[in-house]
């Protein structure tokens, strides 16, 4: 057994020794290629989630805005007896207010349930149409990770195959395209599940907005109805 004496200088070329730091980047592109077939549904579902997302923001922004004055205007028509210039104003309004408040004042004359029910059934309408396409976030929400880890399962069965007619020299680099394609396809569909899951939940929320403001106005307009005619 032989004891290594270490010297002042020794040590001090050991200080002295630069630390050589590699540092390796992999562009975006090229590791989303690394993770094989299984990315290619995954961007089909990101591209239409985010279509989605956008495209229903941007109608249920346009349903939550109220013409000033729309309901107070409403009420003087009702009040002066000009039922023909409510209609009027509710038909050139584009927005689901007052196409639910149109339907009631098509319905004056009638018993005030039927004029409730008529209401009702559009306020449903036009929510149900708020609610359009919405079950597709949700279902890329549920189904992005399933295909994600679709892709761990088809990457690992690469890395053993590789393995199983290696033989005795089993080395990195033949495991690397297996292993690449079982965690690139995880970290995808995590994020796609992610980004529709968040999406779908912020959307929800907006649409509850609206469908609380639908409910401000039937009632209103229906106390509207059965204010005494001064």
């Amino acid at each position: 057994m032989f004891l290594q004496i270490t010297t002042p200088e020794t040590v001090e070329q050991i200080v002295q020794t630069p630390l050589v730091k590699t540092t390796e980047s992999i562009p975006i592109m090229e590791l989303a290629f690394l993770g094989g077939w299984i990315m290619i549904p995954l961007l089909f579902l990101l591209v239409v989630a985010v279509y989605i997302f956008i495209e229903r923001l941007m109608i249920i922004n346009q349903s939550s805005k109220e013409q000033a004055n729309f309901m107070s205007t409403i009420r003087d028509f009702i009040h002066d007896g000009r039922i023909d210039s409510a209609k009027a104003l509710c038909a050139n309004t584009n927005s689901p207010i007052a196409r639910m408040i149109g339907k009631g004042i098509s319905r004056i004359g009638k018993p005030l349930n039927d004029i409730n029910a008529a209401i009702e059934n559009v306020g449903k309408f036009e929510v149900a149409k708020l609610e359009r396409r919405l079950a597709w976030l949700s279902t890329t929400a549920g189904a992005a990770p399933m295909i994600g880890f679709l892709g761990t399962v088809t990457g690992m069965i690469r890395v053993f195959f590789a393995m199983a007619h290696a033989g005795g020299s089993v080395e990195v680099a033949m495991l690397s395209g297996g292993m690449y394609e079982a965690m690139v396809t995880t970290v995808a569909g995590l994020i796609v599940g992610i980004l529709a899951y968040v999406g779908y939940n912020y959307l929800v929320a907006r649409i509850e907005k609206v469908v609380f403001i639908l409910e401000a106005r039937a009632t209103e307009f229906m106390d509207l109805l059965n204010e005494p005619v001064k």
